[in-house]
């Protein structure tokens, strides 16, 4: 045999003795670049973000192929599928080969409405409004109420 081809039959050979079939979940979160650090992974289960089987999971929990992952980031509730298993963070360009995002399109639906209130009507840059603007905003945004005799209240 080739010495290239020995390599490629041990690497083979380490690769298959090194699979996982269970990974703690605050680990893959990690890995698969669903948090920054694993340690905000981890504060993500404790505080309950983090479901699996309809149910909140601790840190420690393990993964398998297969499971679903939801994660909720208010207002949306995100939904993975683990297609393989890592406890080592990766590139990015590996991250599909890892996950499938099986979000609900009504969520995502959610997610663009969320992002379309959270924008204002003034131009980012523009800076501070004005005193006439900001009475402006005001006058728009402050209810009319009425007295018990249905009159106006002017006071």
């Amino acid at each position: 045999m080739e010495h290239g081809t020995q390599n490629t039959e041990r690497g083979t050979r380490n690769n298959k003795k090194n699979m996982k079939t269970e990974v703690r979940i605050d680990k893959w979160l990690w890995a698969v670049r669903l948090f920054k650090t694993r340690t905000l992974a981890a504060e993500a289960c404790k505080k309950g973000k983090v479901i699996i089987h309809n149910l909140p999971v601790k840190p420690s929990r393990n993964i398998k192929i297969d499971d679903i992952v939801s994660i909720k980031r208010n207002p949306v509730l995100f939904s993975f599928k683990v297609l393989a298993l890592s406890e080592n963070r990766m590139n990015a360009k590996l991250v599909p080969d890892f996950l499938l995002n099986v979000t609900s399109s009504d969520q995502l639906e959610l997610l663009e409405m969320a992002k379309l209130a959270g924008k204002s009507g003034r131009d980012q840059g523009t800076g501070r409004p004005t005193k006439k603007e900001r009475r402006e905003i005001d006058d728009f945004s402050e209810p009319v109420f009425m007295d018990e005799d249905g009159d106006w209240n002017f006071d």
